[in-house]
């Protein structure tokens, strides 16, 4: 009898494992390109208080440097004041095979009174359905933390969006033109909450 005792405990503890689900999840490391307008001898938008170019490129700097998830990495397509052809930022991209790309840009048009966001997806792309799914969640994610007022998700025959193979969306974060639109661009503070929006997003990609 007591020899059956150590062979019934090893049995029992032999069972019980075997009823212990192994912990086999991996956080996904999830990889985004954002893309920074213009630069260089393109300027983009401009007006007497700033360029495209360099809003653009400041919020960018600001969505690297906000980001502290070990399990996001953000690539750029351009980290300083430089010009780089459309064809050269797709090719970034597919290299890198990303989640996501946010190519950001400024707004502008000769009715002053326009104003607000818009988010523009590929008429036509291979990552089509995702890209439309994750711009009206990325507008919903402004909308609540944002100021300026979000147009519905557009499609357009944009370079970037076509000929992306990732998940892609155009953001035109404001118009240049309109004079309360502007402040909130060239507002640090208000470039930070920006930023901060799309940091908070990109963290719940999955």
């Amino acid at each position: 009898m007591k020899k059956s005792i150590p062979l019934f405990l090893t049995c029992a503890a032999l069972v019980s494992f075997a009823f212990v689900k192994p912990d086999t999840k991996t956080t996904k490391q999830i990889n985004v390109v954002i893309d920074a307008g213009h630069g260089g001898t393109d300027f983009g938008a401009t007006s007497s208080s700033g360029t495209e170019k360099l809003i653009v490129e400041q919020i960018t700097t600001k969505i690297k440097f906000l980001n502290k998830n070990e399990n996001i990495v953000i690539h750029l397509t351009r980290n300083e004041d430089k010009y780089i052809s459309l064809s050269d930022r797709t090719a970034i991209i597919n290299n890198i095979k990303p989640d996501l790309v946010l190519s950001l840009h400024v707004n502008q048009s000769a009715n002053l009174a326009k104003s607000g966001m818009e988010f523009y997806v590929a008429n036509e792309s291979v990552a089509s359905e995702k890209s439309i799914l994750i711009a009206n969640a990325l507008r919903t994610k402004f909308s609540q933390n944002n100021t300026l007022k979000s147009s519905e998700v557009k499609k357009a025959p944009f370079f970037i969006l076509k000929k992306s193979v990732a998940p892609a969306v155009l953001v035109e974060l404001g118009y240049m033109s309109n004079l309360d639109d502007r402040e909130y661009l060239i507002n640090d503070l208000e470039q930070n909450k920006i930023a901060a929006t799309i940091v908070a997003f990109i963290s719940e990609l999955k």
